[in-house]
């Protein structure tokens, strides 16, 4: 097995497996695949808010082996006769977890065995069995098993306790996070320069992706707020239209590649933390190629990320006239610095305090501390 690196939630981890068994809980954590796994997804929870959090696959691993502990297997034995969880159960309470709210079907399918594999190649087990003729799925008792001499010791219940911990600290911490942004709404009259170099400090290019995308729309829908478009059917009938950004859906949504949509232009932006070509083309082709507008958390110069792209573009593609193609979808480049700018602007125009309140907004429905609207089960299907 390979020697991980211990972080600050790795203690965490140690004081749940010494409670749970004593002695032996370093065999148990040197030995246990699983484990070692959790220790690896679980590097972000005491980063603060900005850090990224890794929910699917943790959350993947989570509803199966509740279900095999629910089911008793974890004392009775027997799993292997056991007939499998339905995909719909195991779906559906993954999204009444914390922050699992608008999980898909991907970690259940592939990406959770996909993953442990590119972090164990050498291990014999993957975590997910699934029978794709019945839709019917389990978790490999094999990882949850450890051996300590003749002795076979389950860690279904410590996988739980461990993984709830630190849900328990990610939601601790954005719940904080979500305090800061209502302090700073207070505060904002009486020291606005604190207020605006908070909201700076949250385009930094070490802010989880999705306050990155949640900052970058609160500060894009009041610098656009003010901004006016004048549409008709002819001349005599022209009407004036404030421009208003939408927001499609949840971070990291499988929503088509759109994030904002502006109305009336039907202008469509995509937030993006990577110069990616084949990330941009493919987001490109999902609208049919019609132009999009690039918000990339990035300090490069919107000319040098066009270059680059174009170089990466030309090194995949051979023919110019398919480079050009895509090339002329990306109707706009906003980095980091241009949406500083589009701060200052809307700060000036007296939106510091609405561009807050968005923010905190946003975030309580991204983090599933309030509700949203759009609760569907449209992406309950298979993948």
């Amino acid at each position: 097995m390979p020697k991980q690196k211990n972080h600050s939630f790795s203690d965490k981890i140690i004081k749940i497996l010494k409670e749970d068994f004593g002695q032996k809980y370093q065999d148990i954590f040197d030995k246990s695949w699983l484990i070692q796994y959790l220790n690896i997804k679980t590097r972000s929870a005491d980063s603060g808010s900005k850090a990224r959090g890794s929910f699917a696959n943790i959350y993947a691993i989570y509803v199966l082996v509740e279900d095999y502990i629910k089911n008793g297997f974890n004392k009775k034995g027997n799993y292997k006769n056991y007939d499998g969880a339905k995909f719909v159960d195991l779906f559906t309470r993954q999204r009444k977890l914390p922050f699992g709210q608008k999980l898909q079907n991907h970690a259940l399918n592939h990406r959770l065995n996909e993953e442990f594999k590119k972090y164990f190649p050498t291990s014999k087990h993957l975590p997910i069995i699934r029978d794709v003729t019945t839709n019917k799925y389990w978790f490999n008792e094999n990882l949850l098993i450890v051996s300590i001499g003749k002795k076979k010791i389950n860690t279904a219940e410590t996988i739980i306790k461990i993984i709830d911990s630190y849900v328990g600290v990610k939601q601790s911490s954005f719940e904080t996070f979500i305090k800061a942004c209502e302090e700073i709404t207070k505060l904002q009259s009486v020291d606005s320069n604190k207020a605006i170099k908070f909201i700076k400090d949250l385009l930094a290019q070490n802010v989880d992706a999705r306050i990155f995308e949640i900052v970058s729309y609160s500060i894009l829908k009041y610098y656009y707020h003010d901004q006016i478009v004048y549409f008709g059917f002819s001349q005599k009938n022209i009407d004036k239209h404030n421009l208003i950004l939408y927001k499609t859906g949840r971070t990291n949504a499988n929503d088509g590649g759109i994030d904002f949509v502006m109305k009336p232009l039907g202008k469509f932006f995509q937030v993006t933390e990577t110069i990616d070509v084949h990330k941009f083309f493919l987001d490109i082709d999902k609208i049919e190629r019609y132009p999009i507008t690039f918000v990339v958390k990035s300090e490069k110069s919107k000319e040098e990320l066009l270059k680059k792209m174009k170089e990466n573009a030309e090194e995949i593609y051979s023919i110019k006239s398919i480079v050009k193609k895509y090339m002329d979808c990306i109707e706009e480049i906003i980095n980091i610095p241009m949406i500083i700018e589009r701060l200052d602007t809307a700060v000036k125009n007296g939106y510091t305090k609405s561009i807050i309140h968005e923010i905190v907004l946003q975030s309580k429905v991204e983090f599933n501390l309030i509700e949203d609207e759009d609760n569907s089960e449209d992406e309950l299907g298979e993948e």
